[in-house]
């Protein structure tokens, strides 16, 4: 009884000091760079420091604190600029008047390891044991970064689920669009969405057909160079190389220059960070490799941290997007007279009058330096940063239901999603005019400058506008560039030219080299007595360009076969239709209405296939047309026959202790129409992989016309197709003409019988027209052909019933259906 006793006021001692306990910080806890208490607090995550020297992590003892070095002047400017406008707002009497607005600036110092400390000091506080209860209030009430888009996935995933807004000046990864996994991200810059597809449409303006290409490996470089890809095949643009690497990366950055010493490319896209920039920038100058045509981004091609004495050799002439420049008033000034006023002693104090004079007479000649304030305002990402802080004012006025009389209500707790809210629905217009948004994925509409590398006659390295792009304007309006003010690589006047092969001459003929990109091939000599694309005039007196011949959409041929097209598709779905609207009677439920259905549908798809067989040829379609044909058409083929042996089953059925219809009843059904349908995929499939139908162009025939066909690739492949439907067209044939004379009102197998002896007719005949016939005759058959068998189905099968559903409705009935014959239900 006493051990007893005793172990229940040990667990109540327990118990009771586990009630007591609050999470503990281990370890000290993170402090801003910069801070300031007020009202509502504004938090930022920056790298003024772009360089950490990483601790031995031993895990024996506490860890030490990290060190950084290297002052990043890019970040520093940004939170200064901050600064700036949050005590632009605090003295403001029309935006969150009595309201004041404090910061906590967090440096980062380039390190992923930095930023996840950063974003939990943000969101935690410097408490060291929390509160045994949350009040839902976070600590600040919006974060300020980051400005890489890697450093900003942390970020946002982070504060995500606790709903906190991330608002960053120069995050520009497409992957932060996705509003499912960053619901509170937004951003003052546009996604590299457009920015990307811009690089494509620069490059094709000049003519490279030939590229390189370099970037980061990170979420902004891989998300931004896959995007660049796939544009750059869309519009015709070869890549001989795409190769990456991170800032730490030291041998990889190596390989990625031997590639680039070893490519052909005269172009280079690089999609990199400042940091990657300047590692790549070392290492060309080292290895002496220079006259590339450098292509940027925004996030580089305009830093002034680039600019060396050596950096002009490598990257002279280079294009690239850059953010558009915004001059914000008072800025330049500030930010002098805070470094006036902190490293020279220069703020005058009461009383000390004649000190202030003697401490700041003798720096004055300082501000007559020239321009001085050139350097401050030459960061674009500086008016992204303004812009993020008045957006944050402008939702925080709008939920404290400020008035610029009354002011702002006290006391009113603002839980961060109500503030994510509010930033969703933020439009305002800023001092220099900016008109300021969020679109859907929260960001701006895409405007950059296009500038150019170039050097004054002072040898000073200037980046140079040459061009813009405005995402909110028209397609065709969008890119604009002035060429003849542009500086190319090596301080060249001329356009360099990249191109894996160049033009034929006269004379010769392109062919593809074997295993290499299509903007790769030789030019082999046309035979003797021809001209290349030529042929010769009605007076035999000059060459004039051979017509290209294909059938097209738009000439009358064209426009019949796709009017009888679209008109089966029109018969097809009002027959749909009508046995939808009679599923319950006989004539429709007989001989399993779910056949009758898909063979509706198989047939819409036959009616559709022509059409892929219509326009220009393309690679796509030539595959295209083809395959679908050959799967529908068995599809359909396969339907009638599953009709057909169920006609056959149902009266051997009636026979005494006879029970075949379980080994056919819908579920076999259903099966044996896949089946015979994935034999054809597969047929498919098989021809596709090993010789698929190209396009072609066809110079033999017509010798005064180009014919562009596509070819059959492998004429096996083709005949396999066919003789697999021709194959089951006569096996339905067969089936159909023995069950044509069981005796019945309504029997299916005499209509299947001629359906698919039109079905052969048509097919057996269109082999040799379709072998004589010349230029795009041919594909004028080949659709005669799909849509003269479709018809036969389609009237032959369902008119006799749609005759008697509209016209006979007396006939639709069970005894009639089955007359003297009684069927076993099934």
């Amino acid at each position: 009884m006493l051990v007893f006793l005793y172990i229940l006021l040990l667990f109540h001692h327990l118990h009771t000091k586990a009630e007591n306990t609050v999470c503990q910080l281990m370890g000290d806890p993170k402090y801003p760079l910069l801070s300031k208490e007020g009202d509502v607090t504004i938090g930022a995550v920056l790298s003024v420091h772009s360089k950490e020297t990483l601790p031995s992590f031993e895990f024996t003892q506490k860890p030490q604190r990290l060190f950084c070095s290297s002052v990043n002047l890019r970040d520093f400017r940004l939170a200064q600029i901050m600064i700036f406008a949050i005590e632009e707002i605090n003295r403001s009497d029309s935006l969150l008047p009595n309201v004041s607005i404090g910061y906590k600036i967090y440096d980062t110092c380039g390190s992923r390891l930095s930023s996840m400390s950063a974003t939990m000091a943000l969101m935690n506080g410097h408490a060291i044991a929390a509160e045994d209860r949350c009040n839902g209030q976070s600590p600040v009430h919006a974060i300020i970064g980051e400005t890489e888009s890697s450093t900003t996935v942390i970020l946002a995933r982070n504060t995500g689920p606790f709903k906190i807004p991330v608002i960053s000046p120069s995050a520009t990864c497409e992957c932060l669009s996705n509003r499912k996994h960053y619901t509170s991200f937004f951003r003052t810059i546009a996604s590299d969405y457009h920015q990307s597809r811009a690089l494509a449409q620069i490059v094709k303006h000049f003519g490279w057909s030939w590229v390189g290409a370099v970037n980061s490996d990170n979420d902004y470089g891989n998300n931004g160079m896959t995007i660049f890809l796939k544009a750059a095949q869309e519009e015709g643009i070869c890549v001989e190389y795409s190769v990456k690497f991170y800032r730490t990366e030291t041998e990889k950055l190596k390989k990625v220059v031997d590639t680039i010493k070893k490519g052909t490319a005269k172009v280079i896209v690089a999609f990199l960070s400042h940091f990657e920039m300047g590692n790549l920038l070392d290492e060309l100058s080292f290895e002496n490799i220079t006259d590339l045509q450098v292509i940027g981004v925004e996030a580089w091609i305009t830093a002034k941290s680039l600019i060396t004495p050596s950096s002009f050799r490598v990257l002279g002439g280079s294009l690239g997007f850059a953010v558009r420049k915004i001059n914000i008033e008072g800025f330049a000034d500030y930010i002098i007279k805070e470094f006036w006023d902190t490293d020279f002693s220069c703020s005058q104090k009461e009383g000390n009058y004649s000190q202030y004079a003697i401490n700041c007479s003798q720096f004055q000649d300082l501000l007559a330096l020239k321009n001085y304030k050139e350097d401050v305002l030459e960061q674009s990402y500086s008016s992204n940063v303004y812009k993020a802080v008045y957006a944050v004012a402008h939702s925080l006025h709008i939920m404290l239901n400020c008035k610029e009389r009354s002011g702002c209500e006290n006391g009113v707790t603002i839980p961060p999603h109500k503030v994510v809210e509010a930033l969703q629905n933020v439009h305002f217009t800023t001092k220099m005019g900016d008109y300021v948004w969020f679109d859907s994925t929260g960001a701006v509409v895409a405007q950059y400058e296009v500038v150019n590398w170039q050097q004054d006659s002072d040898g000073s390295v200037q980046f140079k506008p040459v061009g813009y792009y405005d995402a909110s304007l028209p397609p065709d309006q969008r890119f604009v560039l002035n060429t003849d003010n542009i500086i190319w690589a090596g301080g060249q006047l001329e356009k360099p030219n990249s191109v894996c092969s160049e033009s034929c001459p006269p004379g010769t003929r392109k062919a593809t080299q074997k295993g290499r990109p299509v903007c790769c091939y030789d030019c082999i000599s046309c035979a003797e007595g021809e001209i290349s694309e030529y042929w010769s005039n009605a007076e035999k007196n000059n060459c004039v360009f051979k017509a290209i011949e294909f059938l097209s959409f738009t000439e009358v041929m064209g426009i019949v076969l796709v009017f009888f097209s679209l008109f089966g598709v029109g018969l097809t779905v009002l027959v749909a239709i009508l046995f939808y609207s009679k599923k319950d009677t006989p004539i429709v439920k007989a001989n399993n209405s779910e056949l009758s259905f898909l063979l509706l549908f198989s047939l819409t798809l036959c009616f559709l296939c022509s059409l892929t067989f219509i326009g220009r040829p393309t690679e796509w379609s030539c595959m295209l047309c083809h395959t679908v044909f050959g799967i529908t058409f068995v599809l359909c083929i396969s339907c009638v026959l599953g009709k057909t042996i169920v006609v056959l089953m149902a009266f051997k059925a009636t026979l005494p202790g006879s029970n075949v219809m379980k080994w056919f009843g819908p579920a076999q059904q259903r099966l044996s129409a896949l089946a015979f349908t994935v034999i054809q995929v597969l047929i498919c499939v098989l021809w596709l992989t090993l010789s698929p139908p190209l396009p072609h162009k066809n110079m033999n025939y017509y010798k005064e016309k180009i014919i562009l066909e596509c070819s059959l690739g492998s004429t096996i492949g083709f005949s396999a197709v066919l003789g697999y439907i021709g194959l089951l067209a006569v096996l339905c044939f067969i089936l159909a003409f023995l069950a044509h004379t069981l005796p019945d009102n309504f029997n299916e197998a005499k209509f299947i019988t001629f359906s698919m002896l039109i079905f052969c007719a048509v097919w057996i005949t269109f082999i040799p027209d379709y072998i004589s016939s010349p230029g795009k005759f041919t594909v004028a058959v080949e659709i005669f052909a799909i849509l003269a068998s479709s018809f036969g189905l389609l009237f032959c099968i369902f008119a006799p019933k749609c005759y008697i559903i509209l016209c006979k409705p007396e006939q639709n009935t069970k005894q009639h259906m089955m007359g003297k014959y009684q069927l076993k239900p099934y």
